[in-house]
């Protein structure tokens, strides 16, 4: 089902496959929706059921619901001005020893 919201965009319901590893390799969870649509910024995804505590050295795959909310243009274009801003986030680094002089 289909629904159209003015602020947000279209919204629908999927099926997805979550697919999470709590390994020494690698802390990782994947969201794969059926239909694969193709996502751009602002729009949002909304997986369904209770939270999942996969123990450490364990991997699980689980299926679930989810809701895909579509940005509208004017969401996805605040979108992508915002992303530029917040990868500078990302550049914070420190070449310090940690020791204080």
């Amino acid at each position: 089902m289909t629904t159209n919201r003015p602020l947000f965009g279209k919204t629908y319901e999927t099926q997805c496959t979550v697919d999470i590893e709590n390994t020494f390799e690698s802390l990782r969870a994947h969201v794969i929706l059926d239909d694969e649509p193709d996502l751009q910024p602002g729009d949002t995804v909304l997986v369904h059921g209770d939270s999942v505590n996969v123990p450490y050295g364990e991997k699980m795959v689980l299926r679930r619901g989810a809701t895909v909310t579509l940005a509208n243009p004017i969401a996805r274009a605040w979108a992508r001005f915002r992303s530029e801003f917040e990868c500078f986030e990302l550049f914070e680094v420190s070449f310090s020893d940690g020791r204080k002089l």
